[in-house]
């Protein structure tokens, strides 16, 4: 069996090489001549999978090692008889860690203490809900709007967008369509901005497709918004350098990057592979997964400002401003090699462990500032 995959999924030829021949390339290079005698295709989200990539191929199944999945032409494989999955869930926690960081260091910028703060969370899936624990966690109020979830569910939760305008933070998780009731692509154009409580903060961690991004452009011009952090951007690779320079955090689409869901979602593509061709499962996460390069941190368990403690807690793990820092170094090169850098900053994305390989000491898991870290995702301990 012949196997092609995005080279960016962690050891994924250690992992396949129990199930066949594994050819591993760049997620833009994978190419109809490349897949036409494969009998498995793995991607991640750089792929566009359709009609135009594998038809006369042979291959019998797609697995695609995120969350999203809009890069996947489903309705084609269907009709084609190819077997498909996907990894939902495996990167959500890594997105709603970043999440938590981002506003830690706005927090820390502007003074502002996110405790009472309500923040709109718009697509309530697998990063929203643990984005909205999260926040929880830290003393925010949720205000949650996912209409499919609110017509699926009928639960009164879910409130309607108009709902999030009134918040101090807004923040994008939604997939990226293009038609229907519930269509996201620039869901949050001129009107959306507009609308926003003036000196809202604004985040996208979900694909750059569903900002406008002149509107948000023309948002921040105004003056209109009082913080914007972005992951995601229209065009990748080729994204606004005039944005990165304006935006307060700027990101090259990382945010589901810790090494810990990129490890889970090769665990589910191969689980999904073995099952569809009746293989026995040969690997678990536990195989591939490193000890921790934080396994403990000290904190100081009297501090009178917690959030001051929370964000230099996970300073220790994760900074998310040298993210940041790596991402403005794109201004620095000629526009025609962007791209590339972009990719680059992906492809040699370091590793990043989640909170829950580190446990906090110095503190007693039953205070507030020791709920709260546990509310975020750290383990604590005395």
């Amino acid at each position: 069996m012949k196997i092609v995959a995005d080279e960016n999924i962690p050891f994924v030829r250690m992992c396949f090489s129990s199930v066949g021949e594994v050819v591993t390339v760049s997620g833009r290079a994978i190419t109809p001549e490349l897949v036409k005698d494969a009998d498995v295709l793995l991607v991640r989200s750089i792929t566009k999978v359709d009609e135009a990539l594998l038809e006369g191929s042979a291959v019998k199944f797609v697995a695609t090692a995120t969350i999203g999945m809009e890069h996947v032409d489903q309705d084609y494989l269907a009709a084609a008889g190819i077997g498909f999955a996907s990894a939902p869930g495996s990167n959500s926690n890594s997105v709603a860690e970043y999440v938590v960081a981002a506003l830690l260091a706005l927090g820390k910028k502007y003074r502002i203490q996110l405790a009472g703060r309500r923040i709109g969370i718009v697509g309530v899936g697998n990063v929203g809900s643990k984005v909205a624990r999260k926040t929880a966690a830290l003393g925010m109020k949720s205000v949650l709007n996912d209409p499919p979830l609110a017509r699926q569910t009928g639960d009164r939760r879910y409130e309607p967008l108009e709902a999030v305008y009134e918040c101090d933070f807004v923040t994008m998780h939604t997939p990226l369509t293009y038609e229907g009731p519930d269509k996201t692509y620039h869901l949050a154009d001129e009107k959306f901005f507009s609308a926003l409580k003036p000196g809202c903060v604004f985040l996208n961690t979900s694909r750059g497709g569903v900002m406008d991004t002149p509107a948000l452009k023309r948002a921040m011009a105004a003056g209109r918004l009082g913080g914007v952090v972005l992951d995601v951007w229209e065009n990748e690779p080729n994204i606004d350098g005039e944005l990165i320079r304006k935006v307060d955090l700027s990101t090259p689409h990382i945010a589901g990057y810790s090494f810990d869901g990129k490890v889970l979602g090769l665990i589910m593509i191969y689980r999904a592979v073995c099952a569809h061709f009746g293989l026995e499962v040969q690997h678990d996460v536990g195989d591939f997964l490193p000890p921790a390069a934080v396994p403990e941190i000290q904190v100081d368990g009297t501090a009178v400002d917690e959030q001051a403690a929370i964000h230099d807690a996970v300073q220790q793990v994760y900074v998310i401003n040298r993210d940041d820092f790596n991402t403005r170094e794109i201004l620095l090169v000629p526009e025609s090699e962007r791209g590339k850098f972009f990719d680059n900053l992906r492809k040699n994305y370091p590793v990043r462990r989640e909170f829950q390989n580190t446990t906090v000491k110095g503190v007693d898991a039953g205070t507030s500032l020791g709920r709260k870290l546990a509310g975020i995702g750290f383990k604590v301990g005395g």
